[in-house]
Formats: C-alpha cells, structure tokens, sequence
C-alpha cells in the first residue's frame, strides 16, 4: 500500500486578502509559519519516508518547516505548482469584475486549464507511486492542483470544497485504485 498525505501550503498575506496567487512566487507570513509548525509536530505521530513540494516559496516553506522536524529532505517539483492564473494573478474578486466585468471567468485572461491542472498533478502522483511503491509520501501543494489531482484519482470523491491552509487529505494506493482515507483536516490548528 503506498500512502500520499496532499498538503496545502500555510497561509499568506494574499490568502488574507483574497488574492488570486496562481503561480505567483508569495512567502508564508507570520501565521503560515507557526501553522506550519503545528502541521509538522501533527506529522511526527506518524511515520513518513519522504517529502515532495511544489518549488513556490509558499510550499516549500511549509515542506521545509515540516521536513526539519522529521529529520528529512525536501524534493521539489514544478509540476507541483498551482494554477497558472495569468492576468488575474495578484488581483482580488472586486478587481476582476472591475476590470474585466461580472463575467470575467468566460473570458481569455491565460488562465490554465483545469485539464492542464489535472494532468500535471496526476502525472507526479503517477511517477511517484510507480517509483516508491509501499512507501508514505507527503506532498506540499496547492487548493487547486491537490483538488483536481483528487478529482482525477478518484472521480467519485465530491473535491467542491475550500482545502484549508495544511489541510491534510490522506489517499491509499494499492497498486490499482486510490481510496480517501483522510479529506480536507486540518485538526491540528484547533487544539
């Protein structure tokens, strides 16, 4: 049984201000730190072989906070990367509608496609189940690249939600289907 814990990223000063971040390189601030901290103490109960992250500095903070305290490295990969939001990254819902107007979503604005989104992630997960069969994988990502991986993983499973900042969505291979053992939890930031 090979296992992936999906894990988003801590938040950022652009989450607080709802912010298209896409593929914008945004640190951590000072709360995405410690909810970092609170993942990483959450993870060392469990065992873990290795850690994936996507190369944004969001991610690979959080992976490398988390990674430090299990004693590991981190392996980025751009594949891992949000959505590319093109000419909407950077921006808030007000400034879109502003700009582009109430139907800013049907327009061209270089957005990546979900399908794009979905094979990145699925073509990651893909390579690292095949190369680490058996083992239990933590990959630090995005909302929108974990979701659609899931959604392409395991078409059943309802993926219509926000993912908290280092939610922990935990799936299981064996060998030839994924099943969800864990979605969306982020109880470590409640105690």
């Amino acid at each position: 049984m090979t296992t992936i814990a999906f894990v988003r990223h801590g938040i950022t000063d652009w989450n607080y201000e709802r912010r298209a971040q896409g593929q914008s390189d945004i640190p951590l601030n000072g709360e995405g730190r410690q909810q970092a901290i609170t993942l990483a103490v959450r993870m060392q109960t469990e065992k873990w072989d290795l850690i994936f992250s996507s190369d944004l500095s969001r991610a690979k903070e959080t992976a490398d906070i988390v990674a430090d305290m299990l004693e590991m490295s981190v392996v980025t990969d751009q594949r891992l990367r949000e959505m590319h939001k093109g000419e909407t990254e950077g921006t808030t819902l007000e400034e879109r509608v502003s700009r582009w107007g109430s139907q800013w979503e049907s327009q061209s604005l270089g957005i990546e496609s979900d399908e794009l989104v979905m094979n990145r992630g699925t073509s990651f997960v893909t390579d690292i189940a095949k190369a680490y069969h058996g083992q239990r994988i933590i990959i630090v990502s995005h909302g929108a690249l974990i979701g659609l991986t899931i959604k392409q993983l395991i078409p059943q499973l309802n993926i219509d939600v926000h993912f908290n900042n280092t939610s922990v969505t935990t799936l299981n291979f064996n060998g030839t289907e994924w099943d969800c053992e864990l979605f969306n939890c982020a109880k470590h930031l409640r105690t």
